[in-house]
């Protein structure tokens, strides 16, 4: 299976350009269903009152070849994770699976009368929209109301009618949506022979967890990673689980500028320029509108862009979160009776996290000068219809101890175990805490291949 999830993460970074060695595959662990168990994310996978289920795609496999080839890239070691990745936030939370409702409690797979739509809530405006998308009746009953309703409605036409309300919603496809890459390369500069990740200067617009992932994975690898916030709109994740929000940005600076302020404006256009790397989550719009559309802008040479969107830059107003998009591109786990169930927590988001670390790393490794244009639901996509190897069944036995997964042709068994917390190099700094340091003297701003 290593040498199939191998050609999978190649073929990828192949889309990027020429590398300078592509990367070996990563050493087999023997059964990534048995590694699924181990991972914690197995038993966040399943109905709440019935035994964790198997992985619907081969996650583990993928993702260590990923840590293999950023590694790689980075021409060192990495300490990287695959359990930590897919349920460090669930071990640092404590959540469990909760079957059709997400394992952070946000959303909810509903039926449909031809299948099943995810829907978010998990915003207080979300909630407060739920009248409209009702159609204007007395809701005392969100959830309940909800679920009523797509009953009588086709998934797709439900999904499409909520999305109209900026509210995250996904029809989970009736068939499997074949996506061989999960990233759309397009180049917005000059290529530079010298373009290289050690002392590059990464500037994160992004928040919550995806793309603050990625800069976590730059930042391991050698980059001098700036988080850039609104202090009118501050990460939403600051008010979350504070361990989790330290392992993802321990060792950061972070900056805080007014967005909506001529000299806040003046102040970020100076940061991207000065920016080797640019992760930004934001909808295509809200960068156009202060002229910081990275399409339009005259960058130098050697710049990427990171672009992480729910259903890419094609699709602007399309808003999604890692439960939801992770249905929309079929990445969900099935029930003894074949019913759908979430997969691990928000699966999507950290699935997106380590592909855009992977494309950022790639792309300078080819020189740079590309926006790659990352869709959270094609990266759930190319997980869940990737190649994986037949090890024949993996019988689940269950106790009060707990659950046990069998491999037959290994002759080989493994506990389910639960998730772990992940354990931070640091706390995170204050925000804008280095705002004035940086922004009073120019020459900090300055990316490793900037002219000096």
């Amino acid at each position: 299976m290593a040498d199939v999830s191998a050609e999978s993460v190649r073929r990828w970074l192949h889309t990027l350009g020429d590398l300078p060695g592509p990367p070996a595959a990563a050493p087999a662990t023997g059964c990534p269903l048995l590694d699924w168990a181990a991972s914690g994310a197995m038993e966040l996978t399943g109905e709440a009152d019935g035994p964790p289920v198997l992985s619907p795609g081969p996650m583990t496999d993928l993702l260590r070849e990923a840590g293999a080839a950023l590694a790689h890239l980075a021409g060192r070691p990495l300490p990287f994770d695959p359990a930590l990745v897919l349920s460090g936030r669930a071990g640092a939370m404590n959540l469990t699976r909760r079957g059709r409702i997400s394992a952070g409690g946000a959303t909810r797979l509903l039926r449909a009368s031809d299948g099943w739509c995810a829907v978010t809530l998990s915003r207080p405006d979300d909630v407060e929209l739920v009248p409209a998308m009702l159609g204007g009746e007395t809701v005392t009953a969100p959830w309940q109301q909800l679920a009523a309703t797509v009953r009588g409605a086709e998934a797709r036409e439900f999904a499409d009618r909520i999305r109209m309300f900026g509210v995250p919603a996904a029809a989970l496809p009736l068939e499997p949506r074949l996506v061989d890459v999960p990233w759309q390369v397009s180049m917005i500069a000059a290529p530079d022979r010298d373009a290289r990740l050690a002392g590059a200067l990464v500037v994160d617009l992004s928040s919550l967890w995806a793309g603050p992932l990625c800069a976590r994975l730059l930042g391991l690898a050698g980059a001098r990673v700036v988080k850039v916030e609104s202090t009118r709109r501050p990460d939403g994740a600051r008010a979350g689980n504070q361990l989790f929000y330290d392992w993802l940005h321990a060792g950061h600076e972070s900056i805080a500028v007014d967005f909506t302020r001529p000299e806040g404006q003046g102040a970020l256009a100076d940061l991207i320029r000065a920016a080797d790397v640019v992760i930004e989550a934001s909808r295509p719009r809200a960068l156009a509108h202060l002229g910081l559309a990275p399409e339009r802008l005259n960058h130098r040479a050697g710049k990427v862009w990171v672009s992480i969107t729910g259903y890419g830059r094609r699709h602007p107003d399309r808003v999604a979160f890692g439960d939801d998009a992770a249905v929309a591109g079929g990445l969900v786990g099935r029930s003894a009776d074949g019913e759908p169930v979430f997969c691990a927590d928000a699966v999507a988001d950290p699935l997106t996290g380590v592909v855009a670390a992977l494309g950022a790393m790639g792309a300078l490794a080819c020189g740079g000068g590309q926006l790659i244009d990352v869709s959270m639901r094609n990266v759930a996509a190319a997980f869940a219809g990737a190649p994986r190897a037949d090890h024949g069944p993996h019988p689940i036995r269950t106790s009060a101890a707990g659950a046990v997964v069998e491999c037959p042709a290994l002759g080989r068994t493994q506990e389910v175990l639960p998730p772990r917390a992940p354990v931070p190099e640091g706390a995170a700094g204050t925000m804008g805490t280095d705002t004035i340091r940086n922004l009073s003297r120019g020459t900090e701003l300055r990316g490793r291949s900037a002219p000096r």
